[in-house]
């Protein structure tokens, strides 16, 4: 592996990190389409390329999840018993979405994902969040609630906290809670989003020498070592910088990126 592509894997780690640590914006918003561009710089071939960049960025989750999981269990922040009644759905879920990616057409998984940044963005830009109306469901409605949120997660590689967190908030969740619960809901869906694109991508003959199913490890690595150093900075300049300004920066480059994936999804 030449010393540009590595450069390019450090490059696309420190700006994801930096960025999940100033907006809580991580996961596939990022690194999809950074990593659609790195692969396709490389040559991948057309058969893989979105398959391997989801896949590697669900990889980059177990790594940050586990650091946001501890800081917000150590201030008290994570609902438990939620996450314990989550975790069935999600793992659910998350199977199915990584089978999903596995036999849906790339023009699919495409308009999927473009759709999805410009929800992002619109959450971004405007601060979307839904008025406290009602409590939290019964077992088996936060598990088909999750089974949901996971199926998602997978299909764009997030973490689940765009849609937790507005969910924990709808349901009556203080916002630290529904945040630090939605950190750490995170964690499943990395785990069974990880597998799911090992099992679903093992044997592909058109993925690059060192994957691991869909995940390509070299990737994998060098983002994930910028991505831990940058995210405290990123969180520690949120006390410093106009977020809400930055926020719709980050939301007006969102939906750049989405009409140009459409652009090229129709031409």
């Amino acid at each position: 592996m030449s010393v540009t592509v590595v450069l390019t894997y450090l490059a696309i780690g420190t700006v994801s990190g930096f960025f999940a640590g100033l907006l809580g914006i991580g996961g596939g918003v990022v690194l999809v389409p950074a990593f659609l561009f790195a692969f396709g710089a490389a040559g991948f071939p057309d058969s893989v390329i979105f398959q391997a960049a989801l896949a590697t960025s669900m990889g980059t989750i177990l790594f940050t999840a586990v650091s946001s999981l501890r800081s917000h269990h150590r201030r008290g922040a994570v609902l438990w018993p939620v996450v314990r009644n989550f975790t069935p759905g999600i793992l659910l879920g998350t199977a199915l979405g990584t089978f999903i990616v596995r036999h849906a057409p790339i023009t699919l998984l495409t308009g999927f994902f473009a759709l999805f940044l410009l929800f992002v963005a619109a959450q971004l830009a405007f601060q979307l969040r839904p008025k406290a109306e009602r409590q939290l469901p019964g077992r088996v409605g936060q598990a088909t609630v999750a089974g949901g949120i996971g199926l998602i997660s997978a299909l764009v590689a997030i973490g689940g906290g765009a849609m937790s967190v507005p969910f924990l908030v709808w349901c009556n969740t203080e916002i630290r809670k529904a945040i630090g619960t939605a950190a750490a809901i995170g964690f499943p869906i990395a785990v069974g989003g990880t597998l799911g694109y090992i099992v679903n991508g093992w044997g592909i003959p058109d993925m690059p020498a060192s994957s691991l199913g869909f995940v390509y490890l070299p990737a994998l690595f060098w983002t994930v070592v910028a991505a831990v150093l940058t995210a405290p900075l990123g969180a520690r300049a949120t006390h410093v910088l106009p977020a809400l300004l930055l926020r719709r920066i980050f939301a007006a480059l969102l939906v750049l990126i989405a009409v140009r994936m459409v652009a090229r999804l129709v031409g």
